[in-house]
């Protein structure tokens, strides 16, 4: 008996439909009559909806099956099909090359952000909105910069790094960002005050625990003495 292993035969294209299918698709080739092999691609398309028939209710459903067939058959398969057949180079187009940006950021514990911010203010008139905004930039750029090097920095860090960012169009002075640094500096005494309390409250619980701890035990023991003199009493 002559065997058939699996590795001697052609390559399955989707091997979830299984060989039988396979062999339906490639015999679709054989058949020289147009109409009949039309028919029998129907017939073909009605076994490969039975493989999955969870999948009937959905939209597309059919089309996959048709897009499916004619992958099977190497896109060789000549049959009329209610949509448009698909092809090799449909399925083997590749992505468009993706561009990426060749910006560099000038301080990267600021971010792009800030410093497209500081850019946008170069045509700007109105005195007090560029102060104003310029006064939430620097907020802002002096909290990243804390969160990158863990030390607030002077104002005459923040005042160089605004005006190179901004290519020197922009220029400020530190007496316009003195409230800067007593704000964070009372931020900081804040969040200290408080640890100290709390540590103060923690010692204080601590020790009342420890004192009613000490007068449960000496009451305790007060009782148990008693009750045994109470005994001894008794027992004469």
């Amino acid at each position: 008996m002559k065997k058939n292993y699996n590795y001697k035969r052609q390559k399955l294209f989707l091997p979830e439909y299984g060989r039988h299918i396979q062999e339906m698709v490639d015999s679709l080739l054989l058949i020289e009559d147009r109409r009949e092999r039309n028919r029998q691609a129907r017939a073909v398309i009605a076994v490969m909806g039975n493989v999955n028939p969870l999948l009937r209710d959905t939209a597309d459903f059919t089309h996959k099956l048709w897009d499916h067939m004619f992958i099977m058959s190497d896109f060789k398969l000549d049959v009329d099909s209610p949509y448009p057949p698909v092809t090799r180079e449909s399925l083997t187009v590749r992505p468009k090359k993706m561009r990426y940006s060749t910006n560099r950021i000038m301080y990267k514990h600021y971010g792009k952000s800030v410093e497209r911010m500081i850019r946008s203010l170069e045509g700007q008139t109105n005195p007090t909105v560029l102060a104003n905004t310029i006064d939430n930039i620097a907020r802002y750029m002096r909290a990243k910069s804390y969160e990158y090097n863990e030390e607030h920095p002077n104002n005459e860090v923040i005042i160089r790094d605004i005006k190179r960012m901004s290519e020197g169009r922009i220029e400020l002075n530190e007496s316009a960002l003195n409230n800067l640094r007593s704000d964070y500096k009372q931020h900081h005494l804040s969040r200290n005050g408080k640890g100290q309390q709390g540590k103060q409250q923690g010692k204080q619980q601590k020790h009342q625990q420890k004192h009613q701890q000490k007068n449960n035990r000496f009451q305790h023991n007060a009782k148990g003495a008693k009750n045994n003199s109470q005994r001894r009493n008794f027992a004469k």
